[in-house]
């Protein structure tokens, strides 16, 4: 550690701590009458939505809520969930943000695992609630949720309905000081074995991210991506990384919000219609369902901007996009980095270029915002060097990264081996600093002696017109250890087999893109891909499902 010079403050100076409540100042100040729109269902102004966050904390501690102790939320994205991203932990508890889309028997294990003690119930959810309530061993209250008439349920300890608490109370709260190291939220991440593990983050941690986010995001001319003007809309569910942090941010400059409650591609259509929604965010295969909705047949989106994370940006899904009016970027993080870590940029040197080189940019992971620091890493612990060849773990360093997994100590030290995060990605970083995931380390395929990347070939197939989702993963092979296996959904008018994918691929073999034994001999033709809870492609179950096949010589299967 180094010697410097540290003067001690003056008496009465104040050293603000970073907390959640300050970025809640913002908004107000910029765009008090700018709206918070609930579906069809409620819209209110910024100078509202203070109250009602303040309203809600009266609530929260007239239930018995304490400093230090945790409270789950178990809705769809609204307008509550963003209330209580801000009055949970600025009452200096721990918001647990459940994903609802887990099994019962994993919402129960993380519901447990956190200790919660109150839980905030949507009535959709109430049937789940219940299956498992006599298995909940730190519950002690419930708020029930609800768009419907009935303000009751059958719920143990029940509190009462969330709007009529808010009612009841005052639209003033002050809000205490204290530590800005203090845990204000948590939720689980899922992987391909054991239990989901719990990550969390401080008001301090939560606090830079937002204000970087802020920063990257309306501050780089090449990215420009949100600014106090534009309509903003969550297409990543608030329960997964708090909708990838944008709420906080888009409330520190006081953008119009609009949720869309459960998902559903014709409402999120009509809603970015009707709200003029100029941006947002989600995985490709929630941009590709709304993209292929109907009522976004033939419609011009207008220039409206999305970032596209959790998956790989391919040139196919972006240039589909890009003809519906739709301006795509990639961004890369992780449930473990809150998650903003690097994003697509296009500097002026790429601008220069042509389009089809700063679309090649755009895509890719991109540069690490500020603050952020990335290297690669082999299996030893030694760095490699950043030369856009060599592949390595990506591992990382930022004021915002999780510390560890909650109560999983042996897990933590994994996490953090060497003093750097893991993230389990292949990736090469080039002289510019650009970072490109080459694939997950699990799934990268290894065949005949040479690695392919599966994030690679799924790039090359998506630009086929024929293809509308792909997903390739690594299956055994006798005399190649692994070969890879492309599922494929086909446009509507068009199909696709083992023969048509490798007269698709040939082009980019002679181009030297990638060698010839990466073409698939295998393909399955489906009707749907599986997912995650995420939306992300569910790999572990692909692979599980092509061996059923296999064994079964489904009919479906094509090959060489």
């Amino acid at each position: 550690m180094l010697n410097t010079r540290v003067l001690p403050p003056n008496d009465s100076a104040h050293s603000t701590p970073l907390l959640i409540k300050n970025l809640l100042l913002s908004g107000k100040r910029y765009e008090r009458s700018q709206e918070i729109v609930y579906r069809d269902i409620s819209r209110y102004d910024y100078a509202t939505f203070n109250q009602r966050i303040c309203r809600a904390a009266n609530a929260l501690s007239r239930a018995g809520v304490k400093p230090g102790q945790t409270v789950a939320v178990m809705d769809w994205d609204s307008h509550r969930y963003l209330e209580m991203m801000f009055a949970v932990p600025m009452l200096g508890a721990v918001l647990h943000t459940i994903n609802i889309r887990l099994s019962p028997e994993q919402i129960l294990y993380t519901m447990n695992h956190a200790e919660d003690i109150f839980v905030l119930v949507n009535s959709e959810f109430v049937p789940i609630y219940k299956a498992i309530e006599g298995q909940l061993t730190t519950v002690e209250k419930t708020i029930l949720l609800t768009d419907g008439d009935e303000k009751t349920a059958d719920l143990p300890g029940l509190v009462g309905e969330y709007e009529q608490l808010l009612a009841a109370e005052e639209p003033e709260y002050e809000f205490a000081e204290f530590d800005e190291n203090s845990v204000a939220t948590t939720f689980y991440t899922t992987g391909t074995t054991g239990n989901p593990k719990g990550v969390y983050f401080t008001h301090r941690q939560l606090v830079l991210h937002t204000m970087t986010q802020a920063g990257v995001l309306g501050g780089l001319d090449s990215v420009r991506m949100l600014g106090n003007r534009d309509v903003y809309m969550p297409i990543t569910p608030m329960f997964h990384v708090h909708a990838w942090g944008i709420p906080y941010t888009a409330t520190l400059l006081g953008v119009k919000q609009v949720y869309p409650g459960r998902y559903d591609p014709e409402l999120l259509v009509e809603l970015i219609k009707r709200e003029k929604v100029t941006f947002s965010h989600c995985v490709p295969t929630i941009l590709q369902m709304v993209l292929n909705t109907p009522s976004a047949k033939g419609h011009d989106f207008g220039g409206m901007k999305v970032i596209i994370g959790g998956s790989a940006l391919n040139r196919g899904l972006y240039e589909a996009a890009k003809s519906k009016g739709m301006h795509l970027s990639a961004a890369y993080g992780m449930s473990e980095t809150c998650p903003l870590i690097s994003n697509g940029y296009v500097n002026l040197e790429i601008e220069a270029g042509s389009e089809d080189e700063r679309a090649t940019y755009k895509i890719k992971a991109g540069v690490p915002v500020p603050l952020v620091e990335a290297r690669l890493m082999n299996a030893k612990g030694e760095f490699l060097p950043h030369d856009g060849k060599t592949q390595g773990e990506l591992v990382l360093r930022a004021p915002w990264l999780t510390q560890g997994y909650y109560r999983e100590p042996e897990k933590s030290d994994e996490l953090w081996a060497h003093g750097w995060m893991h993230t389990g990605d292949v990736a090469a970083i080039d002289s510019m600093g650009f970072i490109e995931i080459r694939d997950r380390i699990k799934d990268v395929i290894k065949t005949g002696g040479e690695w392919i990347s599966s994030l690679e070939l799924e790039d090359l197939i998506s630009t086929s017109p024929a293809v509308k989702e792909v997903a390739v993963v690594g299956v055994p092979d006798p005399q190649w250890d692994e070969r890879p296996f492309a599922l494929i959904v086909a446009c509507e008018g068009y199909e696709m087999d083992a023969k048509t994918l490798r007269d698709h691929l040939k082009p980019f073999v002679d181009e030297g893109r990638i060698n010839k034994w990466a073409i698939p001999t295998q393909i399955a033709s489906v009707t749907e891909i599986p997912k995650t809870s995420v939306g992300k492609l569910d790999k572990k179950r692909i692979r599980t499902e092509i061996a059923e096949w296999q064994e079964a010589q489904a009919p479906f299967l094509s090959t060489l």
